[in-house]
């Protein structure tokens, strides 16, 4: 017989349900953040819903995950389930989330207690565990976070993720198989590291990666022996580089070229190349070689900086990042793209801001643009006639500011095509003198390249001698040179001075440097 107590009513039964949750996560921008799927399983009307300012394609998993556990002979309870994919205020999206739910669904009389262990897949309406292209840039994002130590992943997707060292990666292919990891609690890495196929430098203790592929040598071009010597020089240092010459003289030859003979990389840099085109829906190649992004003049300020209203994409600067964004016919880029470069080139970073979303991102590239003289093409040719007024040549080059061409460390007018011109030098061997100066660079205990370098690096590794010294003065008080330039200079210099292995800046490597300064 039941007691009653003071107040007549029946004491409330003692029927706590088990609150579970897994651990998950989403892209706000290129950054991972944390997120928590809870779930409970009350008495009522059953239903399924999903909570937590999700998106369309988490709300389709209520249909993935309710056809691959009834697939997979399980019975759905009849009960009202509520999902929360905790905090409520930032937006999620992606399929990987389909995993973390069916888990929660499927073992809901138990209780999860597992710490500190993430669940990411997609699923099929078999209960096949698959990947997604959004898994790479949040797996990394959240170790390079300091975040992640165990996940639980698709079998499919370790192609990609064995390459992220760090993580202990739990993969599975079915449904069942993460089911019955939770059942029997065994949660032992089941991936070996990944071991890149590239030539190794070792620096100080530091492994750095190379490609000694060619895929277009330096061979191929003929003569231009300034501009392939500011060629090495601006990758040695990846130092930003402008072509100016005739049409048909080399100079998006040269352009291509410069992609294979680029320095070496570290694990980090490559994984954020791949990442960045992971974002762009290309699967990489994990190759150790730095990327080439060429996009044409009529290219919108959107698709090369990035935009989107709800969800910010990147755009060619980003996917540029470690490699080169080349700009053909420089001044046919529109005045606004052109300036909102300033920034990339300055601070090495875009920052994306719209109503509904505000994005940064990592932008350090190496600017290489290629530009003919006069809008006919013609100016500096000694055989065909410019056709072009002194007032056309004058708003085609007012096309490009002054704080923009500020910005730039190298310029290079290209010599006309001769019958004498002869091949003289191969890629691989600019490559080799690349990388001894690289090596220079590290030894010296630089982080960044020369190019790359900050204000306050200049003076602590762009030592001058006396001599040198005297002919900066002597420049900055003939030619009235900025700040900004006596940098680029000095920058400039010391890379010429790394490809001689030479500790100070001498006389000569101020003199060569001056030499590529704009005029």
């Amino acid at each position: 017989m039941s007691q009653k107590n003071n107040s007549g009513k029946l004491p409330p039964k003692s029927d706590k349900r088990i609150v579970n949750h897994l651990t998950c996560a989403t892209l706000n921008g290129l950054s991972a953040k944390i997120i928590e799927v809870e779930a409970t399983f009350n008495k009522g009307l059953p239903a399924f819903s999903i909570v937590g300012l999700v998106s369309s394609d988490i709300q389709e998993a209520k249909e993935r995950s309710k056809s691959a556990l009834l697939t997979n002979d399980f019975k759905f309870p009849p009960l009202k389930i509520t999902i929360n994919l905790s905090p409520s205020d930032i937006r999620k999206n992606g399929t990987h989330f389909d995993l973390s739910m069916a888990l929660l669904v499927a073992l809901y009389k138990d209780k999860i207690e597992e710490e500190g262990l993430f669940v990411f897949g997609e699923l099929g309406l078999d209960g096949k565990v698959k990947s997604s292209s959004t898994l790479f840039p949040i797996i990394l994002s959240l170790k390079e976070q300091g975040l992640l130590k165990r996940a639980i992943v698709p079998k499919m997707a370790m192609e990609h993720l064995s390459h992220i060292a760090g993580v202990d990666f739990i993969a599975v292919d079915t449904l069942n198989e993460a089911i019955e990891l939770f059942k029997q609690k065994s949660f032992d890495a089941t991936v070996e590291k990944f071991n890149y196929k590239a030539d190794i430098l070792t620096i100080n203790g530091q492994k750095y990666y190379y490609d000694n592929s060619i895929d277009s040598d330096f061979y191929d071009v003929k003569g231009q022996s300034v501009a392939k010597r500011a060629s090495l020089i601006a990758s040695a240092g990846m130092h930003n580089f402008i072509m100016e010459g005739n049409p048909g003289c080399g100079k998006s030859m040269i352009a291509k070229r410069l992609r294979d003979i680029l320095p070496p990389l570290l694990e980090e840099e490559m994984l954020s190349i791949a990442k960045h085109q992971f974002l762009d829906g290309v699967v990489p190649d994990f190759k150790a070689k730095r990327p080439l992004r060429s996009p044409h003049h009529t290219a919108t300020s959107a698709s090369i900086f990035g935009g989107g209203s709800f969800r910010a994409r990147i755009g060619e600067v980003a996917l540029a990042h470690n490699g080169i964004l080349f700009f053909d016919e420089l001044p046919h880029f529109p005045k606004n793209i052109l300036e909102a470069l300033r920034e990339p080139l300055q601070d090495r970073k875009v920052n994306i801001s719209r109503v509904n979303s505000k994005v940064e991102y990592e932008a350090d590239i190496m600017f290489v643009s290629a530009m003919n003289p006069c809008p006919c093409g013609n100016l500096l040719s000694k055989r065909k006639e410019c056709r072009c007024s002194q007032r056309e040549i004058k708003r085609y080059k007012n096309r490009l500011s002054e704080p923009f061409l500020d910005r730039i460390d190298i310029f290079v007018v290209m010599q006309e095509i001769s019958a004498t011109d002869r091949q003289d030098i191969t890629s691989k061997e600019m490559k080799k003198m690349v990388n001894s100066a690289f090596i220079f660079q590290k030894k010296r205990g630089q982080n960044s390249l020369n190019g790359k370098l900050k204000d306050n690096e200049i003076d602590k590794f762009c030592k001058l001698s006396l001599d040198a010294e005297n002919i900066l003065f002597s420049a900055i008080e003939r030619f009235g040179l900025s700040h900004r330039t006596l940098v680029s200079i000095k920058k400039v210099a010391r890379t010429i001075a790394d490809l001689d292995n030479s500790n100070l800046i001498e006389k000569k490597h101020i003199l060569e440097a001056l030499s590529y300064r704009r005029r």
